[in-house]
């Protein structure tokens, strides 16, 4: 199948989708669900863990940018990124087995088999997303469609986050068990043998399903600061990368304590049902996203998305004991902009990928992808390591009640302190210079193949 203009069947972007939703389990479960398992159940400092959290996704920043030019510069008679897609997720699936189901050890031992399998975990996700990611800008070139290919993506990626989140329910309501410990464990063995065959039979049918161009695939001389050089002075990815960074900062913060902000601020134990009203919100307005972003363009759109998001997250620095209600319809209120915030700036960068295509000649989306991958994933891992970091440091205690200090705390870094992030992301964003106007004009001067 060779990338063009034309509309792309909806079993291409069907099978493109479905490694999102299987492969979101990386999310909420590793940033959530498994810092307070390993340190409520396991036993390990907080501190530690989201200092673990921070400084493993260092490596990223090495690993990711790596992984996008080895992908540009593969050549094999399947292609140039599936291979690596097929090679992650099955060692992505070895390393989820492992992280889920730690045995009982002491303390240093526990924290090393921790970082050890997270490690892996982060590198195996590198080694099949960077090149997955990749392959949605070489499959069409339409400026729209591009859209409405990522808000399948992204939407499956929404769609497979709502799942990951609510199965832990579900396993403990089946469980019925009154020891903690004993459920916590089983609930990450049953995900663990759910998940690894979704994410080998989803991450393979998109292998065999979605067909690369050969033609695209050039094998150059591997010079990585060479190489980055042209991305980093190309001023609208400088821009988008910025403004994106700042905003999934203010997005994964929360996201990392949201557990621990509903039990110890609201004192409530649903939280998994906010999370799930938040990205129901999210699947079900992200058509409406798409549709706004064709009659207004994308970078408007995506400034529409934050400042919804950020104007309705404020009032739940507010909250306390009690309200659940209304941090309820804040929460889904503040969801209606979360798949745009997904959706829109891949589609951006795609749109940046062809300027740099206009200025080089080359077609270089690993790369382009390695670069905002790593600032992604720094951006998750600043937003989760520095949460649980700063929490450690006001007096969190595992297990105990908090004091008034460690609740304000909590209740600053779950929501003032995003919205001010957000706010910042939103001036950087009203920099970025690409318009669909723009698009078409470096279309016309560029033969499709």
């Amino acid at each position: 199948m060779k990338p063009g203009p034309e509309s792309l069947p909806c079993p291409v972007k069907l099978a493109y989708a479905l490694p999102a939703f299987a492969m979101a389990v990386v999310g909420i479960p590793v940033y959530i669900y498994i810092p307070k398992f390993y340190t409520d159940v396991m036993g390990l400092d907080i501190a530690v863990v989201g200092a673990g959290l921070l400084g493993l996704r260092l490596f990223d920043a090495v690993t990711d940018p790596v992984m996008g030019m080895l992908s540009d510069r593969t050549v094999t008679p399947f292609g140039r990124r599936r291979p690596y897609i097929a090679i992650g997720a099955t060692i992505l699936c070895l390393a989820i087995a492992c992280l889920f189901n730690p045995p009982q050890l002491g303390e240093a031992w526990t924290t090393a088999w921790f970082f050890i399998w997270l490690a892996l975990v982060f590198l195996s996700w590198t080694l099949a997303v960077v090149p997955y990611e990749a392959l949605g800008p070489e499959l069409t070139f339409d400026y729209h469609e591009r859209t409405v290919l990522f808000s399948y993506r992204d939407g499956f990626l929404i769609a497979g986050t709502m799942v990951a989140a609510i199965v832990p329910v579900i396993i403990r309501t089946a469980l019925r068990s009154t020891d903690t410990s004993f459920t916590d464990h089983t609930v990450f063995f049953i995900m663990s043998l759910v998940y690894i065959p979704l994410i080998l039979a989803c991450c393979g049918i998109c292998v065999v399903r979605v067909r690369e161009n050969p033609t695209t695939a050039v094998p150059e001389p591997f010079h990585l600061k060479e190489s980055l050089a042209p991305l980093l002075d190309n001023k609208p990815f400088g821009i988008l990368v910025v403004a994106f960074a700042f905003s999934a900062i203010a997005a994964q913060m929360p996201a990392t304590l949201i557990l621990f902000y509903v039990e110890h601020v609201l004192e409530s134990n649903r939280a998994e049902l906010f999370l799930l009203l938040y990205f129901v919100s999210g699947v079900v307005f992200l058509p409406a996203w798409v549709r706004l972003a064709r009659r207004i363009g994308k970078k408007a759109a995506w400034m529409a998305s934050m400042a919804i998001n950020t104007g309705a997250f404020f009032y739940v620095f507010w909250l306390g004991p009690g309200d659940e209600g209304v941090y309820g319809a804040l929460v889904f209120v503040s969801g209606i902009g979360f798949g745009a915030g997904l959706a829109l700036p891949s589609a951006l960068t795609a749109d940046v990928i062809d300027f740099d295509e206009s200025l080089t000649g080359k077609r270089r989306e690993g790369q382009y992808i390695g670069v905002f991958s790593v600032a992604k994933k720094m951006a998750g891992a600043t937003g989760a390591g520095l949460g649980l970091w700063a929490l450690g440091f006001f007096g969190y205690e595992a297990g105990q009640p908090q004091g008034p200090e460690a609740v304000f705390a909590l209740r600053t870094l779950y929501a003032l302190v995003p919205c001010l992030l957000s706010i910042v992301a939103l001036a950087v964003a009203g920099f970025y210079p690409l318009s669909q106007k723009h698009h078409q004009e470096i279309m016309a001067q560029r033969p499709y193949p």
